[in-house]
């Protein structure tokens, strides 16, 4: 009985992105970036974060570009909670990347679920399920002054 328990529950955590893209919501970036849970994530502000079509400050060398594609556990958590907790991880990710880099910003930011971009110079996609919650990001490292 056990063995068809653990079967059942591997097959249920493996099943295609069913559970993990039940709901598509747009939330703002620039909040979260500069809320508490941020800096509670690690987010420290030595790198900066600019979705595509933000305003930036002038872009003295571009370092390369990055995909960061991230999942968390929804279980218990609304929505927006699941949303802003794997987008924290999406990027400290980027930040780590950036800092490796030598860079002191991540430009042009879009996500990229499913390798399909979604631009808004003020919010990010997030697929929300019952299980799980994914963001993925894709940008630019660089250097602006």
């Amino acid at each position: 009985m056990k063995r068809i328990l653990a079967t059942a529950a591997l097959a249920l955590l493996t099943a295609p992105t069913a559970f993990a893209a039940d709901t598509r919501l747009e939330l703002p970036l620039r909040e979260l970036i500069d809320s508490p849970q941020a800096k509670a994530a690690g987010i420290d502000g030595s790198v900066r974060f600019y979705l595509a079509g933000e305003k930036t400050p002038a872009v003295a060398a571009r370092m390369g570009e990055d995909v960061t594609n991230k999942k968390t556990n929804g279980v218990g958590k609304s929505d927006v909670e699941s949303c802003n907790w794997v987008a924290l991880s999406a990027l400290k990710a980027l930040q780590e990347g950036a800092k490796d880099r030598g860079a002191n910003a991540v430009i042009d930011i879009v996500s990229y679920f499913k390798k399909n971009e979604f631009r808004s110079a003020t919010n990010y996609e997030c697929y929300a399920g019952n299980i799980m919650s994914g963001v993925a990001f894709k940008a630019t490292y660089a250097k602006v002054k």
